[in-house]
């Protein structure tokens, strides 16, 4: 059996990138770990850090629960996405441990510095898993396993100077998909007014939904769809693997 694993920075960017493709590659038998690297302490403007923590803790576990997969805690507190060894030997530990033949983390450049420091640790900590000499937090073994990484779409679908990024993998998420993963992101309810006084995103649900119809539309063939870039297989995979394409079949269009 197939192993994904989703490692994103925030509590809910999971639900918002990726949950329509994990829900997909967990209905062909795959099975679905997700990890947000930082806790999301400071995402209130009304509770103190360790009551936002555990608040924002819940509802990432009722999400995954929603949807049967493998919950993860945490690494660290928000604005602490940094990218340094000790965050990245204990990511290189989970790597390990999961084992996983698909990795889905955010896109390389981004709005949010956290959500481009996710994305280089989990590179570092995937490029790193079969290497003896890497000493992991807690200590796992070295795996012998080929990995092929894939990267989200930016958050609004442009890089950070307001450039157009389209992806190459188009993968439906529409219908049921799109229910589901809409139930999900709702579980993270502490985050709907906080999203609408710290960035304007004044209808938390529809901006996810508004984003993946841009992308569904860039397709031409899908309703909704999540979009992904395949990073290089150097010193992951072989050059032609693209599992998450073979895994999902007609439900995932490659351009």
């Amino acid at each position: 059996m197939t192993t994904a694993l989703a490692v994103f920075a925030h509590p809910d960017d999971m639900e918002f990138l990726a949950a329509g493709t994990l829900l997909r590659l967990k209905a062909v038998g795959h099975q679905v770990h997700c990890l947000a690297v930082a806790n999301g302490c400071c995402g209130s403007s009304t509770l103190g850090r360790e009551e936002t923590a555990r608040v924002r803790r819940g509802e990432a576990e009722e999400s995954c629960r929603l949807a049967g997969f493998a919950w993860h805690e945490s690494l660290v507190n928000d604005f602490e996405v940094l990218y340094e060894p000790r965050t990245m030997v204990r990511l290189a530990a989970l790597v390990r441990q999961v084992a996983p033949g698909i990795l889905l983390t955010h896109s390389p450049a981004d709005y949010m510095e956290d959500h481009e420091n996710a994305c280089r640790l989990a590179v570092s900590a995937a490029f790193g898993r079969g290497m003896p000499n890497l000493r992991t937090e807690p200590e796992a073994a070295p795996i012998d396993l080929p990995l092929t990484v894939y990267h989200a779409q930016p958050h609004g679908n442009r890089d950070p100077l307001g450039s157009v990024v389209r992806p190459t993998h188009y993968v439906d998420v529409g219908g049921e998909v799109l229910e589901r993963k809409t139930a999900m992101l709702a579980c993270h309810r502490s985050q709907q007014q906080w999203l609408d006084e710290s960035q304007g995103m004044s209808s938390y649900l529809q901006a996810m939904r508004a984003l993946m119809r841009e992308v569904g539309e860039w397709s031409s063939r899908f309703q909704h769809a999540e979009g992904w870039r395949r990073r290089l297989s150097l010193g992951f995979c072989a050059p032609d693997a693209d599992p998450l394409a073979s895994a999902l079949g007609p439900h995932c269009l490659r351009t």
